[in-house]
């Protein structure tokens, strides 16, 4: 990687940065005169009611931190190393957007449904569940139309395997798991933040070892806007990302493994939100086949943590290693292959 292009890198991550924590002290406040506060689930731990009335919807501090440094990276690439970014490259950032604004959309109907309720409950799942097949059937009709639908993933020692035919719905289904995964993961203060950076740092170093220099970018705007959102997401929280941030990122998380042409990277790279999902899908498919038993304490499993007696500070650091080791096995796989 150039020198332009890591100056580039180091100016996207500062600018995002900064761009981030610095919203921050705006939106706030913002949110507290309009009373977009969050409505704490009964489900939840007891202790989670002190929560209740926290600003929600602050992922439009990252969203906005994000948009403005890839903008700043992209432009400066385009003048200090003209041609270095493709049309093609330009037009994938954009697909990355697309599903990450176009998730962060849903999210953000959920949030304000929820608020103007006064109740955890936003959109039905239907007419989630609807929006999110409109918008995931757009991102999979534009990797198509930019040649980026591969129906092929490299596995080690066997090499490239061709899903034929099975791809198609087995990544339709897989963006749209993604995606409410990470939604799931927000569930303590900072979580959702910790997990993505780490996240966000594995695309970073696969981008750089495959030459994708736009997925760099991304990531690195990414990674350093969640970074300057744990300023203050951090426990104790002062404000929630909501579903506007947590289903924004659970479109970037996926999107970049789309565009790589490398999809199953996004099982190494998001295998904590992986994990959090499959908990509940394991815990409500027992409950209903034993008529009322559970197999964790509760689900998403960092609330069974909770249970356990663990902090949410611990239950962060925790999560990020697992995060870290998924960031490592991944970049191993992405050598060997």
């Amino acid at each position: 990687m150039g020198m332009t292009v890591s100056w580039m890198l180091v100016a996207a991550a500062i600018a995002a940065f900064c761009i981030t924590a610095v919203s921050g002290i705006f939106l706030i406040p913002a949110l507290h005169r309009l009373h977009f506060g969050q409505t704490i689930r009964e489900s939840g731990p007891v202790w989670h009611n002190k929560k209740q009335g926290t600003p929600t919807m602050g992922g439009f501090c990252f969203i906005l931190g994000v948009l403005l440094a890839v903008g700043l990276a992209y432009v400066g690439l385009s003048r200090l190393e003209p041609g270095l970014l493709e049309p093609q490259q330009l037009q994938a950032s954009l697909l990355v957007l697309f599903l990450a604004f176009g998730s962060g959309f849903i999210g953000f109907l959920d949030d304000f449904t929820k608020v103007v309720r006064h109740r955890n409950l936003g959109l039905l799942a239907w007419q989630k569940l609807v929006l999110q097949f409109l918008v995931t059937g757009c991102f999979m009709a534009g990797l198509s139309s930019l040649g980026l639908m591969t129906r092929i993933i490299m596995l080690p020692v066997v090499g490239a395997v061709d899903l034929g035919i099975f791809y198609y719905p087995i990544a339709f289904f897989g963006i749209i798991f993604l995606v409410n995964a990470v939604n799931l993961t927000d569930g303590l203060d900072g979580l959702c933040s910790c997990v993505t950076f780490v996240s966000m740092l594995g695309y970073l170093l696969a981008a750089s070892m495959l030459g994708f220099y736009h997925v760099a970018v991304l990531s690195t705007a990414m990674a350093a806007a969640c970074a300057g959102f744990l300023v203050w997401n951090f426990y104790p929280a002062k404000v929630f990302m909501g579903d506007t941030g947590s289903m924004f990122l659970g479109g970037m998380v996926t999107a970049l493994a789309f565009v790589m042409g490398r999809p199953e990277l996004v099982i190494f790279f998001g295998i904590v939100y992986i994990w959090d999902a499959m908990t509940v899908v394991i815990q409500r498919v027992y409950f209903k086949l034993t008529h009322g038993k559970r197999i964790f304490r509760m689900t998403p499993i960092h609330h069974a943590f909770e249970m356990r007696g663990w902090k949410e500070p611990r239950i962060n650091a925790f999560f990020s290693f697992l995060a870290l080791v998924g960031v490592v096995l991944g970049l191993f796989y992405v050598y060997m292959t």
